[in-house]
């Protein structure tokens, strides 16, 4: 009965709004979003125990109003992830910028960009995009490379919080395992997630979990610190992909072996001898 009750609900929803074009609910989306962290930046770091659920329940509310139409199963939770996920890291990365407007526009005007194109790619893996369409491949790289963004930005704020190894390892294990999780789902979207899928997002998020645990004890440079891990999330998740793609080329072994080299470089470069 509560499921019927639940299931007209979402019909009713769909029924009303669904007769506003898709675009346009997009760019009404993205400006309350942009209006709401806006809104964030001018309320201090001890208040965000009280906006931070606002910031997170408005952005779901706001995500599910721009794609609408065929949510089913899994995906009233995969597709929600990565606008939850970037918004929330977005807020929260602020508090670390000098507070004052040459800050603050061009910071609104790059979540503005990104939260669009962010949600554009939900709404494609939602329709059911064949993968050998142009148009789901040119989301799939939107949304990995905005899934990297997160992470980088995850992995600066976990670090600048100076917070002991142990605590370090949690941290990024609990940030990075989302984030995986909605890549590697993303790869072949349905409304199901495969139990291989879990068992991979929890290999990659312990990876680097570890490597944060392992870092925390090498005197490098916070930037450098968080740029190293999101190497690591990159080829992992791009190693995976081939993987499960069944295109696992040396080509494309050789291209992340030389990210992670690139980055290993920096790395030593970096350190404080």
């Amino acid at each position: 009965m509560a499921t019927t009750e639940k299931k007209s609900l979402y019909e009713k929803f769909v029924f009303l709004f669904g007769k506003i074009e898709k675009r346009r609910r997009f760019i009404f989306s993205t400006f309350i979003l942009t209006a709401l962290i806006l809104f964030t930046t001018f309320f201090s770091f001890e208040e965000i125990p009280f906006l931070l659920p606002l910031v997170i329940g408005i952005v779901y509310i706001m995500t599910f109003f721009s794609i609408l139409e065929g949510i089913t199963k899994k995906e009233w939770t995969m597709l929600f992830i990565h606008p939850v996920f970037f918004s929330t890291i977005i807020y929260l990365f602020y508090f670390f910028l000098p507070q004052r407007w040459l800050t603050r526009l061009p910071f609104i005007a790059i979540y503005t960009i990104s939260i669009y194109a962010i949600l554009l790619s939900q709404n494609i893996f939602n329709v059911g995009v064949s993968k050998s369409l142009q148009l789901f491949r040119a989301a799939f790289s939107v949304n990995y490379l905005f899934l990297t963004i997160s992470a980088f930005f995850a992995y600066s704020l976990i670090i600048s919080l100076r917070m002991n190894p142990f605590m370090n390892f949690i941290l990024v294990f609990l940030s990075s395992y989302p984030l995986a999780l909605q890549f590697l789902w993303s790869i072949s979207p349905s409304d199901t997630i495969e139990k291989s899928i879990i068992r991979l997002s929890f290999l990659i998020a312990l990876i680097l979990g570890e490597g944060a645990l392992i870092l925390s004890f090498i005197p490098v440079n916070q930037s450098i610190f968080a740029l190293t891990l999101t190497s690591v999330f990159y080829c992992l998740c791009g190693l995976i992909q081939t993987y499960i793609q069944e295109t696992l080329f040396k080509e494309r072994i050789r291209e992340y072996i030389f990210v992670l080299i690139f980055t290993l470089v920096i790395f030593i470069l970096s350190l404080r001898w």
